[in-house]
């Protein structure tokens, strides 16, 4: 068990240039204990007393050549050891050439996290760049926050407790959570108690927003209400003048629009039922991202989006789903509503994205937030240590959900109904499954039932060829079943396909084409509302897919505004 006051320990295994390496880690020499080993056999007897001594470890840093053991074999054990510390292999620059070629197979199999040239000199930025994105990566998934934005106070992990954890962590929020017998669990009734009616007695879990004043603590009903709380009530959607673009969801689809249109001087709202970035959002790790070469989390992606959006000028309305659109509105063709408030757009983006489908298994809905969770519910991986832990589904969110959930469980397996993984997921994350040992794939399979008292405890599994059913242990089961498409709000003369997602362009039917021509090609049948991302029919259903057709929006919008500026003119 990891002491949340230990420092954490950045590890350097070298033999030839030991003292090097540590002199470039002095710069971390405050927020970490630097410490070195000079052959692998003494890097593993110090991983091992740091783990007996709770002491968390963050990086490894270990050098091409080792002196008495091959390299990917001590990588493979210093994982088994601490599981969740960050791999890096540094090459001598003399070596750099021949030894990145023969380390390359091995890192697309995650064998580690990154390969870098040692530093030649002082200040080498672009090693140090490198480290502390990986630093923060485990600091944001692994760490226990050294600076508490939120405080969570509940005796026990109640679903809606960890619904609010997993928002939290969407959000970037820092946060602890706290019983109520606790400094700080009762700082926190202590002021909630402050306001409430004499007679009422607190109800947990309780918020603390840290902000210093008892309206700052809230006993939330829905994981909404602590959006509302951390973002404050979007001022009941105070938009006071119609908008160039309103977009509905901020997934990578949303996000881009969100960033190209306020960019390009377009008056820009997005409004977002739960946490920025959609399910990509909560993607522990995506690799294959443009111009990420270590890769970056779903929430960090999104993070930065939305900062990005807002620079130039993109309003964000969080926690407030749409009820509807009302088309032919006037003079402005649309009006969002929201139980907050209504805004009225020229134009609207619809890249709500899509909800996992339901398992359909009762016995398990009944424990959803009790050891089964639909998606990746990034703040219950950590809840899953020494578990026997179930995933359900084929994608790539389900092979990163996998891979992430391997630091902390004692074994993963994923689950599908096909034969296996290759006609669903990426080959990059097939073959870093593979290499795994905590992670199986369990082909032409399905999960039928489940149980436990009070929290999943045991899933029961058959054969999709043979029929044969097999009960197993099960500490956690996270279900990402496909998609199913969000945009039942919409009016019903907005065209859709047969499974429910959004016609554009040429796949609009042919009577609502204008003088037989087909609307651009991401637009509905609709004139002047759009669609990107997975909500789209025929779209890719990836992140880059997405983000390309909410930048490839905007001139479309402006094509769009200026159409109905010379209607109105007329």
């Amino acid at each position: 068990m990891t002491s949340p006051t230990a420092v954490p320990a950045i590890v350097v295994v070298s033999a030839a240039n030991a003292d090097l390496l540590t002199s470039e880690f002095e710069r971390y020499r405050r927020d970490y204990d630097i410490t070195c080993a000079r052959s692998a056999i003494e890097a593993i007897a110090l991983l091992g007393r740091l783990r007996s001594e709770g002491h968390p470890v963050a990086l490894i840093v270990a050098e091409s050549e080792l002196p008495d053991m091959n390299l990917l074999e001590a990588l493979a054990t210093f994982r088994t050891i601490v599981p969740t510390a960050r791999r890096v292999v540094g090459i001598h620059w003399s070596r750099f050439v021949d030894d990145s070629e023969a380390l390359r197979p091995a890192l697309q199999k995650g064998k580690f996290d990154t390969f870098l040239l040692i530093p030649r000199g002082p200040r080498d930025e672009e090693f140090h760049y490198a480290i502390t994105e990986l630093l923060s990566d485990w600091g944001a998934t692994v760490a226990a926050p050294e600076v508490e934005v939120v405080r969570i106070i509940s005796p026990e992990l109640t679903p809606l407790t960890m619904a609010i954890q997993d928002l939290l962590d969407r959000m970037g929020m820092p946060y602890r959570t706290y019983p109520p017998d606790t400094p700080q669990g009762r700082a926190a009734t202590e002021l909630f108690t402050t306001r409430a009616p004499s007679d009422e007695t607190p109800r947990y879990p309780l918020v603390h927003s840290l902000r210093g004043t008892a309206d700052a603590v809230m006993a939330p009903t829905t994981a909404r209400d602590v959006a509302i709380l951390i973002y404050g009530r979007p001022s009941d959607v105070d938009v006071d003048t119609a908008v160039d673009l309103a977009i509905v969801g901020a997934g990578p689809a949303g996000l881009a629009a969100a960033v190209y249109a306020a960019s390009e001087g377009l008056g820009t709202v997005v409004l977002e039922s739960e946490a920025i970035g959609g399910q990509a959002g909560t993607s522990s790790m995506i690799r294959n991202y443009l111009g990420f070469p270590r890769g970056i989390s779903g929430m960090r992606l999104a993070q930065r989006a939305r900062t990005q959006a807002v620079r130039f000028g993109a309003r964000f309305y969080t926690g407030w789903p749409v009820d509807g659109l009302i088309t032919g509105d006037g003079d402005v063709p649309f009006r969002v509503t929201t139980e907050g408030g209504d805004v009225r757009a020229r134009s609207v983006l619809i890249s709500t994205g899509v909800a996992y489908r339901r398992l359909g298994v009762s016995a398990l809905e009944e424990l959803v937030g009790l050891g089964v969770y639909y998606g990746a519910a990034m703040s219950a991986a950590r809840e899953m240590e020494g578990q026997d832990v179930f995933v359900v589904g084929g994608g790539n969110s389900a092979g990163q959900a996998a891979i992430h959930l391997a630091r902390y469980a004692r074994s993963v397996t994923i689950v599908v109904r096909r034969p296996d993984l290759t006609a669903t997921m990426s080959q990059y994350l097939i073959g870093e499954i593979a290499f795994n040992p905590r992670i199986t794939v369990r082909g032409s399979c399905e999960v039928v039932d489940g149980g436990g008292a009070g929290r999943l405890e045991w899933l029961l599994m058959r054969g999709v060829l043979t029929g044969t059913e097999e009960r197993c242990r099960a500490g956690g089961l996270f279900l990402l079943l496909g998609a199913s498409p969000h945009c039942d709000w919409l009016p019903a003369h907005v065209e859709r396909d047969a499974k429910g997602y959004l016609l554009t362009g040429r796949d609009v039917p042919r009577h609502r084409w204008s003088d037989d021509v087909p609307p651009p090609n991401l637009a509905t049948s609709e004139p002047g509302l759009f669609a990107a991302g997975d909500i789209r029919g025929g779209s890719m259903k990836r992140v880059a897919a997405a983000s390309g057709e909410g930048a490839s929006v905007v001139p479309l919008v402006h094509a769009w505004l200026e159409s109905l500026s010379r209607t109105q003119t007329r």
